[in-house]
């Protein structure tokens, strides 16, 4: 090879290395790589010289050309290893994680059943296991369901307007409530269910009505919606023994007691007859209340043998079958047993309150593992 030759090589040499020296990342690398050993590189372009020289001089060039190539490809690996390691470091200064920090806690953690979710569904295991199906009707009803069937006669307090919520008649503004049976209303408890259910099965019925309810009230222990559940019995032969031990083993289940006490006062509800209303033992102890001990009482529920006059109705002969049902507000007995002092927090939202009172996604109720454990 002739010195000036020799000297363009070693200064192209000097000039690739160089430029591998300043690429600052892989990408500026693998450009220089491509502008030098690329197939139209400038090193790449001298190889293929060698075809047309001499053999003396393919001999001398030859060797000088792949001595050149090999000192770039090594200054290549090398620089793209630097590089590599500049960018780990950037990396892991960018995405540093504090590992003493606790871990978040996951969605199916974090999140809660809400109370009312969880006594709806120990009230629905504990009659399941009893034997009830649940039954469930439209928030909407007419007067005909929600009153006339029940046996509330005309000019009945309830069926006054600052006690239910009534949709404006159609095309007469001026209709009194329950005109006709065919006003519409938001229903004030769930015993239209009852209704629907005489008139669609024949006995024997033996049913829960869980849902939610409506009426213009709003303090501390009243919303102006609220949940019920409401229990009928329908055959031949019930009586009110049978009443007396279903709600007797339901408290024992749902308050979680091993015994309970329970009195029987006489009442007056217009679809039962005889009515009563029902109190449970308890003891007040500061801010709570323990059940199935102490010598005071609560009352929790009214019940009754239901009218005759609802059977004849609901098209059920009263010289044939007979039957009890009962009723309960579901958030009154979520409040009684789990210390929630205002009827009103359950329905505001407070994740706050929420997390304290709620309960963890997979704690489904069973009677065998405990409702609420």
């Amino acid at each position: 090879m002739s010195d000036p030759e020799k000297s363009d090589l070693d200064s192209l040499q000097s000039q690739i290395l160089g430029q591998i020296a300043a690429a600052t990342d892989e990408a500026a690398l693998e450009a220089v790589r491509i502008a030098t050993l690329g197939k139209k590189g400038s090193i790449s372009a001298l190889l293929a010289t060698l075809g047309k020289m001499s053999p003396e001089a393919r001999k001398t060039q030859g060797a000088a050309i792949n001595l050149a190539k090999d000192a770039v490809t090594q200054a290549l690996g090398a620089r793209r290893e630097v590089l590599k390691a500049a960018a780990l470091d950037a990396r892991l200064a960018s995405e540093t994680i504090d590992v003493t920090l606790p871990l978040r806690e996951p969605p199916a953690e974090a999140g809660r059943i809400h109370p009312l979710s969880q006594v709806w569904d120990e009230v629905t295991t504990i009659f399941a296991d009893m034997g009830f199906a649940v039954a469930e009707g439209p928030d909407i009803e007419t007067d005909d369901y929600n009153f006339t069937r029940l046996n509330f006669p005309e000019g009945h307090p309830a069926r006054e307007m600052h006690d239910t919520f009534y949709f404006n008649p159609k095309g007469d503004t001026g209709s009194e409530p329950g005109a006709g049976g065919s006003r519409l209303l938001l229903r004030t408890h769930t015993s239209p269910v009852q209704v629907r259910t005489m008139l669609s099965q024949k006995p024997p019925i033996r049913v829960i009505c869980p849902g939610r309810t409506y009426r213009s009230d709003s303090d501390q222990t009243h919303t102006p919606m609220f949940h019920q559940v409401e229990g009928l019995v329908i055959d031949k032969s019930s009586h009110l023994g049978h009443l007396k031990w279903i709600l007797h083993e339901f408290c024992k289940a749902f308050f979680e007691v091993d015994n309970v006490n329970m009195r029987f006062r006489p009442s007056f509800f217009p679809f039962t007859e005889p009515s009563l209303e029902v109190d449970i033992q308890c003891r007040r102890d500061k801010h709570e209340i323990r059940f199935g001990e102490g010598e005071d009482w609560l009352e929790i529920l009214g019940c009754g043998m239901v009218h005759p006059n609802v059977l004849k109705l609901c098209g059920l002969d009263p010289e044939v079958y007979q039957g009890f049902a009962w009723g309960m507000g579901i958030d009154r007995i979520a409040m009684l047993k789990y210390g929630i002092a205002d009827l009103r927090q359950l329905f505001e939202g407070d994740v706050r309150w929420l997390t304290h009172y709620g309960f963890r996604p997979l704690e489904v109720p069973t009677l065998a593992g405990g409702l609420s454990s």
